[in-house]
Parts: C-alpha cells; sequence; structure tokens
C-alpha cells in the first residue's frame, strides 16, 4: 500500500512537471497558422510579450516615454508593445509620426474608448466619440458657442 503512494505521489510531481515543460515549449514555440485575414499586414517588430502582463515588466512605469525610447532604437521607429492585454504600436520621431499623419490620416484618426466610457455615453459626446459622429458633435458645439461670442472681440472684453 505505502509502494502504491509512493508511485501516485512521484507520478503526480512528475505529470506536473511535465505539463510545466509542455506549456514552456507552446509558448516559446512559433505559432499555428496567422489568424489575421487576408490582406491585413503583419504587425510591427517589439519585444516577446507575457500572456496577461505583455511588457509591463520591461517598461519603466516612471518613466515611460525613456523605456520607449529605448525600444525604439532597437526596434525601429515603428514597433508594437503590450500594455497587459492590450497591444498598442508605437509611433517614434518626428519624421514617422509626420508621415503617418499626412499620408494616413483616416487610419490614425480614430482614438481607443475605454469600454467603461463607452458604456456610460453610448459612443456620443465630444470627448469620448469617434468618426463621423465625433465630426457632428465638434460642429453643432463650434456652432453654438459662436454664437454665443465665441471669438469675437465684444466676448474677449468681457471675460
Amino acid at each position: 500500500m505505502v509502494l502504491v503512494e509512493g508511485l501516485v505521489s512521484v507520478s503526480g510531481s512528475l505529470l506536473a512537471v511535465v505539463l510545466l515543460l509542455l506549456l514552456l515549449l507552446l509558448y516559446l514555440s512559433p505559432s499555428g497558422p496567422d489568424p489575421r485575414p487576408e490582406g491585413c499586414r503583419p504587425e510591427p517588430p517589439g519585444p516577446r510579450a507575457l500572456p496577461l502582463l505583455g511588457n509591463l515588466l520591461q517598461l519603466d512605469l516612471k518613466r515611460t516615454y525613456r523605456s520607449l525610447c529605448e525600444l525604439s532604437k532597437k526596434y525601429g521607429p515603428v514597433f508594437t508593445v503590450s500594455f497587459g492585454p492590450k497591444k498598442v504600436v508605437v509611433l517614434a520621431g518626428y519624421k514617422t509620426v509626420k508621415q503617418a499623419l499626412q499620408n494616413q490620416a483616416e487610419e490614425f484618426a480614430d482614438r481607443d474608448i475605454t469600454p467603461v466610457f463607452h458604456d456610460l455615453n453610448h459612443g456620443h459626446g465630444i470627448i469620448f466619440s469617434n468618426g463621423e459622429n465625433w465630426r457632428e458633435m465638434r460642429r453643432f458645439a463650434l456652432s453654438n458657442l459662436r454664437d454665443f461670442g465665441m471669438g469675437k472681440r465684444g466676448s474677449e472684453e468681457k471675460i
């Protein structure tokens, strides 16, 4: 009986070690077929991210800009970083940002909206909306502000 209990405890430990090795091998091996739809470009290069944590352990969170500058020296002016489970494409340098905003303005026009804020205002409002909805809200706000005297000399003197 003692022999059987000893074998069960050894097999349990062995099973745990084998399982950990398989998980490590799965993490280090290249992934299978590309899940992106046809026509999508591959992601820019970047440091390998840990599951759930992303690259947070590799970044100085008090001086994130310095960490990102160091990564840009290694991976180039366009690279991918994971902030937790969220992937972010970083554009480093004036020329890169200028080229992206001039040549591909529509692709860089939208902002990432946190789901909590989207649930609160349902995609409406000037601050937490994108696209055509944002343009309409902005036009409405500016026309009303102009009606109340924004940009006129009389309102500046009153202030």
